[in-house]
C-alpha cells in the first residue's frame, strides 16, 4: 500500500556491513516467526472449530470409541505443551477457554513466537538508534523487554516518566513504540487487548468503527468563516514555494485556519495551493487535551467540524476545474486526506496531498491519479495514532502504485513537545533530511511560481 523510504542519514550507530548484513538477517528471521506466529493461531482456530462442532459430539453417539479417540487428540493438541499449547480461541467456547486458560497463566505456542518476533523487532529498532545503544532508561527497559521483564520493564518507565517527564520519554520510545506496546498487551496477562497486538504482529491494520464523538455545540449560521484579506499577513509568508517554506506559513497561520492561495505555475497554469494547519499541541498537565483527542477522533471520521468547514471553504473560494494541492501538518494532514478521497469530496480536482506529521492514511484513498507523500520524523507520536510506525521494524513490500510515498528521518536533537510543531519539521528537513526536502519540493514544483490571490479562512474545531 506504501512506499518507506528513509532519506538523510538513517544509519546513527555507524553500523558496517557486516553489521548491516546481520541487521538483514534478523529482519528476515523476525519476519519468519511473526508469519509463522499468525500460522499457529490461525490453526489453533481450526482445531477450536473442529473441536466445538456439534457434528464431532453427534459422532460419539454412533462411535463412541473412535469419536473419543479424535476428541482426546483433539484437547491434547489445544492444551498440551507438546502441541500448540494453550491455544482454543474462537466461538465462545473457544473464547470462554481461552480465558480460563490466560487466569491459570498457560501460555500458547502462537503467543511465544510473537513475543519473540515483537524482541527481534526491537532489537531491529536499537540498531537504527544511537541512543538505544547508549546507557539511558530506554535502553533499560529494552532490555526488560528483551529478557520478558514486564513488570520490570514499566517501573523503568514511570521512573523516565517522573524524572523527564511523560513527553520526553515516549518521545524518546517512540521508534519502537508499536513493538513494546504489542509485546506488553501480550505479555501482561489481560486477554482483551491482544487483538490489537496481533494487528502489530502480523502488520494488518485495524479495522473499526470510530469511537462516538459529541459534536459541539454551533450557533445559526456558524460554518467556515472566511476572514477580510489581511493586507499586512499575506505579505508577511515565505514566497520560497518549497515545503519548508509551506511548513513556516503553516506555524504563523496558527491552529483552526486554513490558507488558499492561487499560483501561476513554470508552464503558464493557475493552480490552487491549500495550506491547513494542525492543532496546537497539548500536554496532559496544561489547560485542555482537545487537540490530540480531535486528532483521534478525525482517524477514522471525515465529518469533524474542521474538515467540513474546510470542504466549504474550498468549494467556496477555489474556482471549479482549478488544479489543488493540499499541504497539512498533524490533524491538518488527516484533513487534507479526507478532502483528498475523491472529486465528490470537494468537488476539486486534488492532485497532491503532502501531510506531515500526520498518520498515513491507509484506510483513506485519495482520487485516483492523486500524489501523496507524508512526512514524519521516527519520534514523533501523532503518526502512530493508527497504530502504525512510519517506519516498521520490518520494511513493508515494494508499493505498485508510484504515487504514494512515505518519508521518514531521525533528528537526534528532538525535544517534545517543541519538536512536533511545523516551525521545528521545517528546520529538521533543512537540517537532517535535505533529500526528503528535495524529493517533496519536485513534487510540488507546478505548485511554485507566481503567487496570486490568497485567502485566510477560519474554520471551526481547529
Amino acid at each position: 500500500m506504501t512506499a518507506a523510504s528513509t532519506p538523510g542519514p538513517r544509519d546513527t550507530t555507524g553500523a558496517g556491513p557486516q553489521d548491516a548484513a546481520a541487521a538483514a538477517r534478523l529482519t528476515a528471521v523476525a519476519r519468519e516467526l511473526a508469519e509463522a506466529a499468525g500460522a499457529v493461531r490461525a490453526a489453533g482456530r481450526a482445531v477450536t472449530a473442529v473441536a466445538s462442532d456439534p457434528a464431532l459430539l453427534a459422532s460419539l453417539g454412533r462411535s463412541p470409541r473412535s469419536g473419543l479417540r479424535a476428541a482426546g487428540a483433539l484437547a491434547r493438541g489445544l492444551t498440551e505443551p507438546a502441541g500448540l499449547g494453550h491455544a482454543p480461541d474462537g466461538g465462545r467456547a473457544g473464547h470462554a477457554a481461552r480465558l480460563a486458560g490466560v487466569a491459570a497463566r498457560r501460555g500458547s505456542l502462537a503467543g511465544d513466537l510473537a513475543a519473540t518476533a515483537l524482541r527481534l523487532r526491537i532489537r531491529l529498532c536499537a540498531t537504527r538508534h544511537a541512543e538505544y545503544g547508549a546507557e539511558s532508561p530506554v535502553r533499560r527497559m529494552l532490555v526488560a523487554v528483551e529478557a520478558g521483564l514486564p513488570a520490570l520493564a514499566l517501573r523503568i518507565l514511570r521512573e523516565d516518566v517522573r524524572v523527564r517527564s511523560a513527553g520526553h520519554a515516549l518521545a524518546a520510545l517512540a521508534p519502537a513504540w508499536e513493538e513494546v506496546t504489542a509485546w506488553d498487551a501480550l505479555a501482561d496477562g489481560n486477554p482483551f487487548n491482544d487483538a490489537a497486538a496481533w494487528h502489530t504482529v502480523t502488520g494488518t491494520r485495524v479495522q473499526s468503527a470510530p469511537p462516538p464523538v459529541p459534536r459541539p455545540r454551533r450557533s445559526p449560521g456558524a460554518g467556515s468563516l472566511a476572514e477580510p484579506p489581511d493586507g499586512v499577513f499575506p505579505d508577511g509568508l515565505d514566497e520560497d514555494g518549497g515545503i519548508c517554506a509551506h511548513l513556516r506559513n503553516l506555524a504563523a497561520l496558527g491552529p483552526g485556519r486554513m490558507l488558499t492561495r492561487q499560483v501561476t505555475g513554470p508552464d503558464g497554469t493557475t493552480r490552487c495551493l491549500v495550506l491547513l494547519p494542525g492543532p496546537e499541541f497539548v500536554l496532559p498537565r496544561t489547560a485542555s487535551p482537545e487537540g490530540l483527542v480531535a486528532a483521534v477522533a478525525a482517524l477514522g471520521c471525515g465529518g469533524s467540524p474542521y474538515t467540513l468547514a474546510a470542504r466549504h471553504a474550498l468549494r467556496r473560494t477555489v474556482p471549479d476545474g482549478m488544479p489543488v494541492a493540499l499541504v497539512g501538518h498533524g490533524l491538518g494532514g488527516v484533513t487534507a486526506l479526507h478532502l483528498a478521497g475523491g472529486p465528490g469530496r470537494t468537488g476539486r480536482a486534488v492532485t497532491h496531498v503532502v501531510t506531515v506529521g500526520s498518520p498515513t492514511g491507509s484506510g483513506r484513498l485519495p482520487a485516483p491519479r492523486a500524489r501523496v507523500a507524508g512526512l514524519a520524523e521516527e519520534h514523533d507520536l501523532m503518526p502512530r495514532l493508527e497504530g502504525r510506525s512510519p517506519v516498521p521494524a520490518l520494511p513493508p513490500p515494494p508499493c505498485p502504485s508510484p504515487d504514494r510515498l512515505e518519508l521518514a528521518w531521525t533528528d537526534p536533537s528532538y525535544d517534545l513537545p517543541l519538536c512536533l510543531g511545523a516551525e521545528a519539521y521545517a528546520q529538521s528537513l533543512d537540517k537532517s533530511a535535505p533529500e526528503a526536502r528535495d524529493r517533496v519540493d519536485e513534487l510540488l514544483a507546478a505548485y511554485r511560481g507566481r503567487p496570486g490571490k490568497t485567502a485566510v479562512h477560519r474554520l471551526p474545531g481547529g
